[in-house]
């Protein structure tokens, strides 16, 4: 499986102290919990592919996890709002929900509250990117929110990059959140507890 390339650093240190650690008798014992995290920060950032379901209305989810609101823009309430919940066991590689132009892209400083609470939405760290449809007439907001665990937002995008349907962005690492606000006219297909994968989940469909 694909690792996301901004793990290899976490791997390599975490890795290179666990066979130091081995090297040494007084420190053996010491390396076996190193090897377990190793190979735990390596699963965290497992890239899978993800192949979106045929229909260009359909909006994908743009992250792994499960669905804890559903309902109006707790910010906007003129436009309909998902929010997902990502663990530190989930894939936290983010996806474009749709084919898009990246109009926006801004970043916000903020605290590290746990990301299944919704004042995270308001109060935590977070890159916010607007989305243009890349056949014109439908734009949509993706949230990068980072959690009590999260303390780095990585965004592979610019504005005025176009993205495919169910492409990588970016990622959050360690734990975070995502919401998404659609047209108030989007028909939703997700409910709150319902578990999404990123990238292949149909969350909602276009007018």
């Amino acid at each position: 499986m694909r690792i996301a390339r901004e793990g290899f650093r976490y791997i390599g240190v975490v890795g290179v102290v666990g066979i130091a650690a081995l090297l040494f008798p007084p420190t053996r014992l010491l390396s076996i919990p190193l090897f377990i995290l190793a190979a735990f920060v390596t699963y965290f950032f497992r890239d899978p592919t993800r192949v979106p379901p045929e229909g260009e209305n359909l909006l994908v989810s743009p992250g792994d996890g499960k669905v804890v609101y559903t309902g109006p823009g707790e910010r906007d309430p003129s436009r309909t709002q998902v929010s997902i919940f990502l663990s530190i066991f989930d894939v936290h590689i983010n996806r474009s929900p749709l084919a898009a132009v990246v109009r926006k892209i801004k970043y916000t400083p903020g605290q590290f509250l746990a990301a299944y609470k919704p004042e995270s939405g308001t109060h935590n760290e977070q890159n916010e990117l607007e989305l243009d449809a890349a056949g014109g007439g439908f734009s949509i907001t993706v949230r990068q929110i980072a959690g009590v665990a999260a303390r780095r937002i990585v965004c592979d995008v610019r504005e005025n990059d176009s993205l495919g349907r169910g492409q990588r962005f970016g990622l959050i690492q360690f734990g975070s959140r995502m919401e998404i606000l659609f047209p108030s006219d989007t028909s939703l297909r997700v409910k709150v507890g319902d578990r999404v994968k990123g990238g292949e989940t149909v969350i909602g469909e276009r007018p």
